[in-house]
């Protein structure tokens, strides 16, 4: 149990570190217009994270009760997403392009609110909970509604940590990447390597 808790917490930290829009997006705030202002779009997206837990847990939850073929049709579908993520971010570009052009002041609760929707209205979202949650419940005695909640608050507890670091060193993170253009390629890699992990993981 604690053994999967613990593979789920640093799975989701290293696909939290690797460049993506919701990251990039807090990066770019934080430095055009302060930390405080890329602190707010964190707690957006972190809060957007609860709408997709919830639907997650009880959706899914329904169908472990009505049927285990149909679950594990779900695991299945799960690893092959993964894998199809892992082949994406192998095709894509690693380099990390910072653009602080044409970012529009906006108050914090502006900011909460966009991170909020963006997160919340984004189906890619909840396609990844699905492909990434199942694969990680870890008791047989607990409802899988009460498993789904606790991955998903390690999910937005971690991702809250990472992403508010990432706003409060803005200046720091963009000149490391500014300076080295190999980083891009080490998450890269990295985030690969935790895709088709995890990938494996669901399969065997």
């Amino acid at each position: 149990m604690i053994e999967t808790l613990l593979s789920f917490a640093l799975a989701t930290s290293i696909l939290a570190i690797s460049p993506g829009p919701d990251n990039i997006f807090v990066l770019t705030q934080s430095i055009v217009n302060g930390k405080k202002y890329g602190l707010a779009t964190v707690f957006g997206l972190i809060t957007g994270c609860l709408v997709h837990t919830t639907l997650l847990a009880f959706g899914v939850s329904l169908i472990i009760k009505e049927s285990e073929t149909l679950f594990f049709i779900i695991k299945l579908f799960g690893a092959f997403y993964l894998l199809y993520l892992a082949y994406k971010v192998f095709k894509s570009d690693a380099t990390i392009l910072l653009s602080d052009k044409n970012v529009a002041q906006k108050t914090t609760k502006q900011l909460f609110k966009q991170g909020f929707i963006m997160n919340v209205l984004n189906p890619k979202v909840s396609i990844f909970f699905l492909a990434f949650f199942p694969g990680f419940l870890f008791s047989d005695d607990l409802s899988s509604v009460v498993q789904f909640y606790i991955l998903g608050f390690i999910f937005m507890f971690v991702s809250l940590i990472i992403f508010s670091s990432i706003a409060i060193l803005a200046g720091v993170i963009s000149n490391k990447i500014k300076e080295n253009s190999k980083i891009g390629v080490y998450l890269k890699w990295l985030q690969i390597v935790v895709f088709v992990s995890i990938s494996i993981f669901i399969l065997i």
